[in-house]
């Protein structure tokens, strides 16, 4: 079987593994849609290369008002890779003590809020002491992780705590230990993740879930939608709409 045949075979053992979480899913879609019928936000953050999971949830085609993207420059500006913002900075400030309370201190809690944690190790310490944070104010947390990997990796904090122990609904990617999923011939280390295959489908199955309750109760999100699909115009007043919700919902998060 070639390499490519491989990482499709292991992508689909991925989705299988999603799939088997369905009842775990529909959980986490009910808090997040009890936190947007209340008016609030649902706060997503993610470091790293977890950041690509919080700009899947919103904003993108396809999605809607109702989630708060975190994400920090100082732990996810990867492309400049070494030098000013490089990505050894970004790996050090990512396990730095006290960071996350200054993130969070930027915003207005509320214990009907809720938060969606991502880290496929779910050992650096900023994302467990924004986990710990939130469930402090009172606030669900689900989180995103790679379980078998979590589960060989030793926590960066002094306690050993990991994300998992400050999570009220986990959901696994399906990964392996190491993410790496294909192993070459002559080559010593394993390439091509999984972790990012799986959170992105458990994101948009909890977006999808989370989009019919929201009608179910008589307040249909507003999606943005591409113009092919929609209309030149609707496209448009779609998205100013979208926006408009969003500042309009993310300004009680500064309502001091």
């Amino acid at each position: 079987m070639s390499e490519i045949q491989q990482y499709i075979e292991k992508s689909k053992y991925i989705i299988e593994t999603v799939s088997a979480q369905e009842s775990t899913i529909e959980k986490a879609a009910n808090l997040f849609a009890a936190t947007i019928l209340s008016g609030r936000m649902v706060h997503v953050f993610g470091s790293g290369h977890s950041r690509i999971m919080v700009e899947e949830m919103w904003p993108r085609y396809g999605s809607f008002p109702g989630f708060n993207p975190i994400v920090e420059l100082s732990l996810t500006f990867h492309n400049l890779v070494v030098g000013a913002n490089g990505q050894r900075q970004a790996m050090f400030l990512e396990n730095v003590s006290g960071l996350a309370e200054r993130i969070l201190r930027n915003y207005k809690l509320s214990d009907k809020d809720c938060a969606l944690v991502i880290s496929s190790s779910g050992t650096n310490i900023v994302p467990i002491e924004i986990a710990e944070l939130f469930q402090k104010n009172g606030i669900k947390v689900v989180s995103i992780i790679t379980k078998a990997h979590s589960e060989a990796s030793k926590s960066k904090r002094v306690d050993g705590k990991k994300l998992s122990d400050f999570s009220d609904i986990i959901l696994d990617t399906g990964a392996p230990v190491g993410d790496a999923m294909i192993q070459i011939e002559d080559l010593e280390t394993p390439v091509s993740p999984g972790s990012t295959v799986g959170g992105v489908v458990i994101i948009n199955a909890i977006k999808a879930a989370v989009a019919a309750k929201l009608t179910k109760a008589g307040q249909p999100p507003t999606v943005l939608s591409a113009a092919n699909k929609v209309g030149e115009q609707k496209a448009i007043d779609l998205f100013e709409k979208a926006y408009d919700e969003h500042a309009s919902r993310l300004s009680k998060l500064y309502d001091f």
